[in-house]
C-alpha cells in the first residue's frame, strides 16, 4: 500500500470539519514528499530539533505542528515557524512559547493538554489548573500565542469504552471552556488506534502516522 493510496482512504473517511496531521517522526524526507505530492500540507512532529531539519529542507507551504512534550529550553528553535503547538502542558511553557513568538513578531497557536488518560506517563493538566491559568491575570497579558483549544491523548489499551470515556470527559471540557473563550474551535484527539472513537466523541483534529506511513521507524 502506498503513501498516496492510505491519505486517500483516511481522507475519505474523514468528515469535512476534521483535519488531518500526518505524524512524519522518524519518517524521512523523501517518505515525507510521497504524502506531500498526494496534497497532504499539514505534518506533526515530537521531537523539535528533528522538526527544524525538515523544515529547513522541505516546501515551505507545509503547516508543521509540535505534537510532542515540549521542554521549554528547546522553544526558541521552532518559534520562527511552527503552526500549532499541541502539547502546552504549564503555565511556565505557554509563558516561554509567548517569548519566543514576540522575538520573531509572531502569535503561536496553542492546544492546551489535558491529562485524560489513567497512565502517569501521560503529560497534560487537570481541570482545575486549566481553570487557574486561564483566569489568573497573567494568563490575559500574554499577547504572542493564542489558544485554539484542547489536546489530549487516551490511555493505551485496549479498552473502547474506557478510550471513549476518557474522550467524551474531554469534550465536556472543551465546551466549558467554549462558554468562557467562543473563538477556540480545535479539539485534537484521536490517533492511529482510536481516532474513529475520538471523532465519534466530537474531535476535530485527528494526529496519524503508522496507518498513513506504516511502522515506526526508529534510527
Amino acid at each position: 500500500m502506498s503513501v498516496a493510496k492510505n491519505l486517500e482512504q483516511i481522507k475519505n473517511e474523514l468528515a469535512p470539519h476534521v483535519t488531518l496531521v500526518a505524524v512524519s517522526k522518524t519518517k524521512p524526507i523523501e517518505t515525507i514528499m510521497e504524502a506531500y505530492n498526494a496534497g497532504q500540507r499539514i505534518f506533526g512532529e515530537n521531537k523539535i530539533q528533528e522538526m527544524v531539519e525538515k523544515w529547513e529542507a522541505l516546501p515551505k507551504d507545509i503547516e508543521w505542528h509540535m505534537i510532542g512534550h515540549v521542554q521549554r529550553n528547546k522553544v526558541k528553535y521552532m518559534a520562527e515557524f511552527v503552526s500549532l503547538v499541541h502539547g502546552v502542558d504549564s503555565f511556565r511553557l505557554l509563558k516561554e512559547i509567548d517569548k519566543q513568538a514576540q522575538k520573531h513578531h509572531r502569535v503561536i497557536p496553542c492546544l492546551l493538554q489535558m491529562h485524560i488518560a489513567q497512565e502517569s506517563t501521560k503529560f497534560g493538566l487537570d481541570q482545575t489548573e486549566l481553570e487557574a491559568m486561564i483566569d489568573s491575570a497573567e494568563f490575559g497579558q500574554l499577547e504572542h500565542v493564542k489558544i485554539m483549544g484542547l489536546m489530549g491523548m487516551a490511555t493505551f489499551t485496549q479498552d473502547q469504552e474506557r478510550i471513549r470515556n476518557e474522550f467524551t470527559s474531554l469534550k465536556s471540557i472543551f465546551d466549558g471552556l467554549k462558554k468562557k473563550m467562543p473563538e477556540i474551535s480545535i479539539l485534537s484527539m484521536g490517533m492511529s488506534g482510536d481516532y474513529n472513537i475520538a471523532i465519534e466523541e466530537g474531535s476535530t483534529m485527528v494526529r496519524i502516522g503508522s496507518s498513513i506511513f506504516g511502522a515506526r521507524q526508529y534510527h
